[in-house]
């Protein structure tokens, strides 16, 4: 058994204002330490809301975040985030991109450039350190992007639809790149898409919501040998993407608490 190393612990969200909105109905699991995990759901279940909170990024209503043992009180340098737009800084280049979080810790610009210098090659942007963002098509800009989180050192990567808005056939090299990458790391991963395809190349456990408000559905793990082809269409997978069609369409069930015994 794999100890787990993130846990949501009866996890609930609700937004107040002019009028509350359930966004998370409670929701537990646990994620093993170098697990590539997927969110699916359908369009406002609350998928991003519960990787904010998984992030230490937004607080939950209920509930608990428990990351290595301790409950998760905000923001940490171990958990880093790409967001579904790169938010790169226009003025800097993506060396400068990529060094600015080891920069505001204090690491000498030297230092940090030769970092973020050996993470660009790592995500196969050496020869653009000089480029601005405005010079960098969308896939780069996404590669500088994950480049920016792995220079931090972090053992955690929460990804937003980092590859929602690009052409097909730049969505799948990334896909492939970023798989190698963290493999190649370890890197534990959570990943929110809406792509069935996508998280069955991708993951190793895919965790289905249900709609707003959103509740674990289904939990499904992909036993499929490694590596994977992006349109492999035998009859595990054909079995395994109705099973999330089906879970999405709200004709699964899971009970929401998934204990450690579910981490393999």
């Amino acid at each position: 058994m794999v100890e787990p190393l993130l846990v949501a612990e009866g996890v609930e969200m609700t937004f107040t204002g002019e009028g509350a909105v359930e966004a998370l109905a409670e929701t537990s699991f646990a994620i093993g330490r170098g697990e590539f995990v997927c969110l699916l759901g359908p369009s406002g279940c609350g998928k991003s809301t519960l990787l904010h909170i998984l992030g230490g990024l937004l607080r939950p209503s209920g509930g608990r975040v428990v990351f290595e043992g301790r409950p998760l009180a905000g923001p940490q340098q171990r958990i880093a985030y790409v967001f579904q737009k790169a938010n790169l800084m226009p003025w800097r280049t993506a060396l400068q991109n990529v060094a600015l979080p080891l920069e505001v810790r204090g690491v000498p610009r030297r230092e940090a450039a030769r970092q973020a210098q050996a993470m660009l090659g790592l995500v196969g942007l050496e020869g653009f350190e000089g480029n601005y963002p405005r010079h960098l098509s969308g896939g780069m800009e996404q590669r500088v992007a994950i480049a920016r989180a792995l220079v931090q050192g972090a053992e955690v990567l929460l990804l937003d639809e980092p590859f929602g808005s690009l052409d097909a056939l730049t969505r799948e090299q990334l896909n492939e790149e970023l798989l190698r990458i963290c493999q190649a790391q370890g890197k534990t991963v959570v990943m929110v898409t809406h792509s069935i395809a996508e998280a069955i190349f991708l993951a190793d456990r895919i965790l289905v919501l249900t709609s707003r408000p959103g509740r674990l559905a289904l939990d499904a793990r992909v036993d499929l040998p490694r590596p994977r082809a992006w349109d492999a269409a035998g009859p595990e997978q054909a079995q395994l993407a109705r099973r999330l069609r089906e879970a999405i369409a709200g004709n699964a069930s899971l009970p929401s608490l998934v204990t450690q015994e579910a981490i393999r």
